[in-house]
């Protein structure tokens, strides 16, 4: 098993001092983002299999916002794809290989005994609102492709991530969240269609389904909140003795 890294939130990628960086450079450099220690561990042990189920492994990184980032950061670097932008996890993982992708996903990672509130409800908002896109794509309520509707749900708030990992040396360029994730998304060559996502909301005057499915995974992510909130308060119905012996009769 390879050796598991945990460093600070705000470790720096390069070395380079980031006030000799340009702005693209600068983004380009941000620091590694962490990976939950469940899904580099699990990564590992089925890296040791006889013969590795990409399929598996694309869901366990699928399952974290920071692993898929982590590698798709790698595959634009390395150029895997054909496109400077690379759509589907499977073929970032193919290209860069198992090794590869480990060794990205383990440059920072956050155990569970000592993760911060803000990075478990970020991961957590991401995947409940990746899911619904995926759905409202997959049940044609708004017709995208299910696979881009779920990356685009997923990254979704990589705007926020400068204030959620405390990397406040970047508090010059990330004061929008909007345009922060928009930079983000071109620097680390991410979907075309998270880009187009974060240009549509940069835009707001014109119509944009990338906005609108979002917007609506959220009122369904809402809704979910609600209704678990009404079932933990929930009182026990009062159960009459008439009620009671009819049923046992």
């Amino acid at each position: 098993m390879l050796e598991q890294k945990v460093f600070e939130i705000g470790t720096v990628r390069s070395a380079v001092p980031f006030w000799q960086l340009n702005s693209v450079d600068l983004v380009r450099n941000l620091p590694d983002v962490p990976v939950l220690s469940e899904t580099l561990l699990l990564m590992e042990l089925k890296s040791r299999d006889r013969a590795v189920d990409l399929t598996e492994i694309s869901q366990l990184v699928l399952g974290d916002l920071g692993a898929m980032l982590q590698i798709m950061r790698l595959a634009a670097d390395e150029d895997v794809s054909e496109d400077s932008r690379p759509t589907r996890i499977e073929d970032c993982i193919s290209g860069l290989g198992l090794p590869a992708c480990i060794e990205a996903m383990s440059r920072q990672t956050v155990k569970r005994r000592s993760r911060p509130a803000a990075i478990v409800e970020t991961w957590t908002h991401a995947q409940l609102v990746a899911g619904n896109c995926r759905y409202l794509a997959e049940e044609n309520i708004i017709a995208v492709n299910p696979d881009e509707a779920f990356m685009v749900g997923l990254f979704h708030t990589i705007g926020s991530l400068p204030e959620v990992l405390g990397w406040e040396w970047t508090t010059p360029f990330c004061d929008d969240p909007e345009l922060t994730g928009l930079r983000m998304a071109e620097a680390w060559s991410l979907p075309h269609c998270v880009v187009e996502y974060f240009s549509e909301l940069r835009s707001l005057s014109k119509p944009g389904r990338w906005r609108e499915i979002v917007h609506r995974a959220h009122r369904q992510a809402n809704l979910r909140v609600y209704e678990e909130a009404l079932d933990e308060h929930r009182p026990v119905p009062n159960i009459s003795s008439a009620w009671l012996q009819l049923v046992s009769s």
